[in-house]
């Protein structure tokens, strides 16, 4: 069966931050950065891939691209990564700005261009993985969207896992980037 990609759950964000440990990818800030939306894969309702998109205005921080060992070489981190960049489209983002440790040739399939961090927009450089996850060897880089007026803007009920959870889970304290 072939997996269906949609808007994760906050249900679903153990499940997210235990692929990302498998796959060596940082989770810190991923459940409490608000202005983040986390897409799922799954396969026969086991989740086995995800990708994220934080937004800071017109510009978007894309992280977190995983797929599980058993469904790697099919696609999938191709269908999630599309799936990020065409919600950044619909949300009239004009640049999606990524940190890489080795996967610069996948992402530049997708349009990614390398970029000197001095070129990020400062909203993007205050992201949990751009100032404390990726080391500095990271590559950074960028996609220039090309946004059309008469799309529609995409409604998003909630912008993160965060805005979701039950007002007793927004203690701070208990948040992992608290």
């Amino acid at each position: 069966m072939e997996p269906r990609v949609e808007i994760a759950e906050p249900l679903d964000l153990p499940a997210v931050l235990s692929l990302l440990n498998a796959c060596g990818l940082p989770e810190a800030g991923l459940a409490c950065s608000p202005g983040t939306l986390i897409l799922v894969a799954r396969t026969d309702g086991e989740l086995v891939g995800c990708a994220a998109l934080e937004l800071y205005g017109q510009h978007a921080f894309l992280r977190s691209v995983a797929v599980a060992a058993a469904q790697r070489g099919r696609g999938l981190g191709d269908r999630l990564t599309e799936a990020a960049l065409d919600l950044a489209c619909r949300l009239r983002v004009v640049e999606v700005h990524l940190l890489t440790e080795g996967a610069e040739g996948f992402f530049a399939r997708h349009g990614f261009e390398p970029v000197d961090r001095s070129q990020v927009p400062v909203a993007v450089t205050g992201s949990v993985e751009f100032t404390s996850c990726c080391c500095s060897s990271a590559t950074s880089m960028v996609k220039h969207m090309e946004v059309h007026r008469a799309r529609r803007r995409l409604i998003v009920p909630a912008l993160s896992l965060h805005d979701l959870a039950p007002a007793s889970h927004h203690d701070l304290k208990s948040c992992a980037c608290g």
